[in-house]
């Protein structure tokens, strides 16, 4: 399948691939031409993000892109976040290994110096990124195991189904089989859920879901770079401005994204957003995002409906970073998240 037709949200997504820069090099000072200004990144970015996003603008100028068709697109990011995982491994020692939950396949992510006692009967459960359409395994893992480490907590990234195999909701429907099976051992206060970008909108999803099924429901969840609204707002424009991207012409159109054909836009179980009946369901929930990351107008317009409902809703939002910026461990901003 073609991937072209895609929203410029997967054309930033490419930029977030790079290798850190080498150690010791001189702070570079990366500025985006915008309106015959040069416009810098903000003077509380770290060096670390400042060589990041230089890396990430020359790879722009390169023309870099991640393939044509799906199957160059998953290879390219397994790739890099095969990468990352690497990395993250010797920040991070953690035990990995495959679990099926009722048919489901999951990668099991903890802490090699154990869990702590805190957590012993607690658990994460990851829904990784990726457009719904890449991400699976490796992907999951680099969002993952810095949790699992730095939490001591188990982490369960789930394998769930993607476009454009898949649509709307196997997603939904895969993270639900992994749900009931933990509750068969787990209290639901016990249990977190969270995902970055795509797995950002899918935890959302999934919550609306067990709201619909009268299931209990998690303890706390997390919707990092995607929530419950629709991606739309001045950041889909700022952010590739930003970022030394063609500014697109409009919102992302979510109808052609293959994991959404058919699907009802304006349904509650895609955007729980629809629903302030469903949204006054949540539970506690953690809203990340940065101020140049293109999702930042839906974290923003989500946090202000789930306060709205009267959800404990916490935002936190970086100044400078980008989308998804903290699946790059080296950045002391990562470390914050």
């Amino acid at each position: 399948m073609n991937i072209s037709a895609l929203s410029q949200c997967a054309a930033l997504l490419m930029l977030l691939t790079l290798a850190p820069a080498a150690p010791g090099a001189e702070t570079p000072d990366p500025r985006v031409p915008l309106n015959g200004v040069q416009v810098p990144l903000s003077a509380y970015a770290s060096p670390e993000a400042r060589a990041r996003l230089q890396a990430m603008l020359d790879a722009n100028a390169r023309g870099e892109v991640p393939g044509k068709d799906i199957a160059a697109a998953r290879a390219f990011y397994d790739a890099q976040n095969s990468d990352r995982v690497a990395r993250m491994r010797k920040l991070w020692p953690v035990r990995t290994s495959e679990q099926r939950f009722d048919g489901v396949l999951t990668d099991v992510a903890e802490p090699a110096d154990g869990i702590a006692p805190a957590n012993k009967g607690r658990v994460l459960i990851n829904l990784h990124g990726g457009a719904f359409l890449w991400g699976a395994r490796s992907g999951a893992l680099a969002e993952a195991i810095p949790i699992a480490g730095v939490g001591r907590i188990k982490v369960i990234s789930v394998d769930y189904r993607q476009g454009p195999e898949y649509a709307f909701p196997a997603a939904s429907e895969d993270v639900e089989i992994v749900y009931r099976a933990l509750l068969r051992d787990h209290r639901p206060q016990d249990i977190g859920i969270y995902g970055c970008s795509a797995g950002g909108f899918l935890t959302g999803q999934v919550v609306a879901r067990l709201v619909s099924r009268q299931l209990p429901l998690p303890g706390a969840v997390g919707t990092f770079c995607g929530s419950v609204a629709a991606p739309d707002g001045d950041s889909i424009y700022t952010a590739a401005a930003l970022e030394g991207q063609k500014v697109p012409a409009g919102p992302p159109k979510l109808s052609e994204y293959p994991y959404f054909r058919g699907a009802n836009l304006s349904d509650a179980l895609v955007f729980p957003a629809n629903s302030q009946a469903i949204l006054a369901r949540f539970p506690p929930t953690l809203l990340i995002s940065g101020s140049r990351d293109f999702a930042l107008s839906s974290v923003l317009r989500s946090h202000t409906l789930l306060d709205a409902a009267g959800v404990d809703a916490e935002l936190h939002v970086w100044d400078g970073m980008w989308h998804a910026f903290f699946v790059d461990p080296e950045l002391p901003e990562s470390r914050q998240v």
